[in-house]
């Protein structure tokens, strides 16, 4: 295995201006118009916005916005209807900083964990890299309902879709492609096999979307990532359902992740 420089870890005033440089957080590609609708779509109970999760307290428009704000640090003019929005930075890195404390737990323990994403084209490199460390550190990274497959709504319409892994990290495949889902059901038949054939149950589950969602409104611990237009998970941690979420873009090109991952595996102890 070949194992990351240390060297290469950023400082957290570097990591800053190279989330802020790259549109990771700072000023984000993400519409404002498109985080607005999501809210709004989130807080009517639309089951796509809500990633599988069922929440136990009303969810208003103002108040998913307010959570937003206080979260991810998007605009908090009620004014701003279209252009861009923001993230944070030091959110991010707060979180960032509070998932590699969780997941340095669940190392020093040698905890059996699952890894999922819903983002293959951006952060799919974030999750291999942090699936090899935990196994290099004794942790027992599963593969569950390998094959499994539903029909899953698309553009194009219902289209066949499997879940494949990929170094250990759960994707959704179809068609030779690995595609982005919000869908809950894969780590629903996840769970759902691990429960029939009495196997090894995930202490802690690192994923996003509804691969997370999924999972925290199961009961299993989760830390994960989401986007300043993904609501539903900054709702799960505030009803204790999700442990970590760190705010991000979560689909600028793959390579701009490698100084967070770097940050992440040293906080999180399995590098340095």
């Amino acid at each position: 295995m070949t194992v990351p420089d240390p060297a290469a870890v950023p400082t957290r005033t570097e990591l800053r201006e190279h989330l802020v440089r790259t549109l990771i957080a700072g000023d984000v590609a993400t519409p404002r118009q498109n985080n607005l609708l999501h809210y709004r779509r989130m807080a009517a109970g639309r089951p796509y916005y809500q990633f599988g999760l069922e929440f136990t307290r009303e969810w208003t428009f103002e108040d998913v916005f307010a959570l937003m704000v206080k979260k991810c640090g998007i605009d908090p003019d009620t004014s701003h209807f279209y252009g861009d929005d923001t993230i944070d930075p030091d959110l991010t890195i707060d979180a960032l900083e509070a998932m590699g404390e969780r997941i340095g737990e669940a190392a020093a323990r040698e905890d059996t964990v699952l890894l999922a994403t819903g983002h293959p084209s951006g952060l799919l490199p974030v999750y291999l890299a942090l699936a090899r460390e935990l196994a290099a550190r004794g942790c027992q990274v599963i593969t569950p309902a390998a094959g499994w497959s539903y029909e899953a709504d698309t553009s194009r319409g219902p289209e066949r879709r499997h879940i494949r892994y990929v170094d250990g990290v759960a994707v959704l495949s179809g068609g030779g492609a690995l595609h982005h889902t919000h869908d809950p059901h894969p780590m629903r038949a996840i769970l759902e096999e691990l429960t029939a054939n009495a196997t090894l149950w995930p202490d802690l589950v690192i994923a996003d979307h509804g691969w997370a969602g999924a999972a925290g409104q199961a009961g299993v611990p989760t830390v994960g990532f989401a986007d300043c237009n993904d609501p539903a998970l900054f709702a799960g941690e505030a009803e204790g359902k999700i442990g970590v979420v760190v705010p991000l873009d979560d689909n600028v090109p793959p390579h701009y992740y490698t100084p967070l991952t770097m940050y992440l595996l040293a906080r999180s102890s399995l590098i340095g």
